[in-house]
């Protein structure tokens, strides 16, 4: 199992509705050298200015993104050279939704099976508080691209094995 860190941006709360604009992905490893990003069409005309705000993109900018059927299977081939991929996010409950439901939409199946796992939650069972927040151990800054914001997720995640949570790398 390897673990790959991902997050999304949209322009709504719910797939279908709303669109998943952006899409980014690293693999969990030492050096976090393997990623992906996506840029995606909107699927829908409806949309919320500020959820879309959030990505810095407007409207507009978002009408000229890939084809969303072509960026998830490129996404699809690229997680097609990890063994089995576990799907981890910050709001798994946000980017999962979008995920898999963008897969089987375009895709009819998701390469990351029927499960994910929360870096928030594997957080606070390990130190045994659920009042306390991982983002402290994040290095890359939070931009809101999808790249930069796995990645400081991923490395919150690598430092948390240095903590002691065992995960396979």
């Amino acid at each position: 199992m390897t673990y790959v860190m991902v997050d999304i941006e949209a322009d709504g709360p719910i797939p279908g509705d709303y669109s998943m604009i952006e899409l980014g992905a690293v693999v969990v490893e030492p050096g976090l050298a393997r990623s992906f990003k996506a840029q995606l069409r909107p699927i829908s005309e409806k949309w919320v200015p500020e959820a879309l705000a959030v990505s810095g993109h407007t409207r507009e900018q978002t009408l000229t993104f890939m084809d969303p059927a072509v960026a998830l299977q490129a996404f699809a081939d690229w997680l097609g050279y990890i063994k089995k991929p576990m799907f981890v996010s910050d709001n798994n409950g946000f980017d999962w939704m979008f995920c898999a439901w963008y897969f089987h939409h375009f895709m009819g199946s998701c390469p990351f099976g029927h499960s994910s796992t929360n870096l928030g939650s594997l957080y606070k069972g390990m130190v045994k508080d659920t009042f306390q927040n991982f983002k402290h151990l994040r290095k890359t800054k939070h931009t809101h691209d999808p790249v930069d914001d796995a990645r400081g997720n991923a490395e919150a995640l690598l430092t948390m094995r240095g903590m002691g949570l065992k995960f396979p790398l």
